[in-house]
């Protein structure tokens, strides 16, 4: 086929393009600010021995930015990010097969995301308990313990954050726009503090890589070999650190999203990979081997008080000022990414049609009501062990079949218009990066699932299962929408957009 006349037809998603690259980029950044809960965990857990995974999971996360960066400016008007560029790929080829990985893969993604929601706002909630001196009685709904006044300010602020997100993405971006200065600006300022007070930190705190127990980096943990534990840990660093892709969710909603892509999920990428690896860095050299007893939960207020000096009660106010506005801004975008994820996937064919209708500002409404329905289940999970593990059996899952699609849409496709491209060989790595994390998926999950339940002494591992079952629900909602709705009242073929000729 010669060049000029190879177009790459899909399915719009037909929402208003009413954002730029700013706003893909600032609502994105709640990816980003997932750093505030695994620097802390990491580094308490497995000390400076972290930090090589660290690195490597987050250069790999920066390479699927790329990656997506190519895609979206390929698909401008798919929306859903991640998942929706699947499809398309493997159309070509199996049209048939091509409908359940799509389907399959925006459901994982959505439920890989939109625990987050719930997630944060608990972890919010600590804060703001212990900020307040508020009472501490609690109830056990299903195995884990949940404060009365948790429960009821992450109830309350879902509710809330479905008001920005249902307001459209002008206004949304207004809002993550404020919310991400008011936590990145610290952030990025706490991860390079140390420079300025050379004396708090201490190089030889980073020597040997050794684990938060003074034993050396290959020494085998929590009754593993050091490998195996290592996946087992990838599996939760995935979790949180590839989520800088979540800019891609908005492209579709960009003026100009050929040009819009490459500059957000570029500058989305570096400056994850500035603050994953800065941040837990800055820990190990300001805290040394006292970061083992650190609770996460306070190792910031602990970390500040090394550079500016304890006993500033303002800076205990601030620090948790600081992480309950991250944690806000990335509970926002699980409500919002998800749903753009979903309504993709209904107006693809492959989920009911109550996920595509969309409010008179522009956004899907009904695929968020379901998401804040959900995320206030989910927060009777009751702790962050349980939803991490429920959670990632859905989240990394989803980009295995968007990787092998780049790799297909470069041998298939090779002439269609790619307004940002990577060079050739970068179709290798796509697949390389799905081994990658398929290895981290089927060893490294089971693992960290078990090791989580000797470690919380309570059966965690039912979050697992809970997760796949959850996975497999895509199944019977694929159904009804072909086998009671379609046959109902006979589905349109949804607009296909086709791409320019190069």
């Amino acid at each position: 086929m010669s060049e000029s006349h190879d177009e790459l037809d899909y399915a719009g998603g037909g929402l208003p393009q009413e954002t730029n690259w700013w706003g893909a980029f600032v609502i994105g950044l709640a990816g980003t600010i997932l750093v505030t809960g695994i620097a802390p965990v990491m580094v308490t857990q497995v000390g400076a021995a972290s930090i090589p995974s660290i690195v490597i999971i987050t250069l790999s996360g920066w390479l699927l930015c790329l990656f997506l960066a190519e895609l979206s400016a390929m698909m401008p008007e798919r929306t859903g990010g991640s998942p929706s560029y699947a499809y398309p790929a493997f159309k070509t080829r199996w049209p048939r097969f091509a409908e359940h990985i799509n389907g399959f893969t925006a459901w994982a993604y959505w439920l890989g995301w939109f625990p987050v929601g719930p997630l944060n706002m608990i972890l919010a909630s600590y804060y703001i308990v212990d900020k307040l001196k508020l009472s501490q009685k609690s109830f056990t709904p299903i195995n884990t313990p949940i404060a009365w006044w948790t429960l009821v300010i992450s109830i309350i602020g879902l509710l809330l954050l479905f008001i920005p997100a249902y307001m459209g993405i002008r206004f949304g971006t207004m809002f993550a726009t404020v919310l991400g200065l008011l936590s990145m600006i610290p952030l990025t300022f706490l991860s390079i503090a140390w420079i300025f007070h050379p004396s708090v930190a201490h190089s030889s705190n980073l020597s040997g890589f050794k684990q938060a127990d003074g034993t050396g980096f290959f020494t085998p943990l929590f009754g593993h070999g050091w490998l195996t534990i290592y996946i087992a840990f990838a599996f939760l660093l995935t979790w949180n650190v590839i989520a800088m892709e979540a800019a891609a969710c908005y492209i579709g909603e960009c003026k100009d999203p050929e040009r819009d892509a490459k500059i957000a999920m570029n500058l989305e990428g570096g400056y994850g990979v500035f603050i994953y690896t800065l941040l837990p860095i800055s820990f190990i050299l300001v805290l040394g081997s006292s970061a083992r007893s650190a609770d996460p939960k306070t190792i910031f207020v602990n970390f500040a008080d090394k550079i500016f000096g304890s006993g500033a009660s303002v800076i205990d106010w601030l620090i948790a000022i600081m992480l309950i506005v991250a944690l806000i801004l990335s509970a926002l975008n699980a409500i919002t990414g998800t749903a753009r994820a979903l309504h993709q996937m209904s107006v693809d064919g492959q989920f009911p049609k109550f996920f595509q209708h969309q409010n008179k500002h522009g956004v899907p409404d009904k695929s968020m009501m379901f998401n804040v329905v959900v995320m206030i289940a989910v927060v009777f999970m009751g702790g962050a062990v349980e939803i991490y593990t429920f959670s990632n059996v859905g989240y990394l899952a989803s980009f295995l079949p968007v990787l092998v699609g780049y790799y297909l849409l470069r041998k298939d496709r090779p002439n269609v218009r790619r307004p940002f491209r990577l060079p050739e060989w970068m179709k290798y790595v796509a697949l390389i990066l799905a081994a990658f994390y398929a290895v981290i998926y089927f060893v490294g999950g089971p693992v960290y699932a078990a090791c989580t339940c000797s470690l919380a002494g309570k059966n965690t591992l039912v979050y697992y299962f809970i997760g796949i079952g959850t996975l497999l629900s895509y199944l019977p909602l694929y159904w009804y929408r072909k086998n009671v709705e379609d046959k109902k009242q006979p589905a349109t073929a949804p607009a296909a957009v086709p791409s320019h000729g190069k």
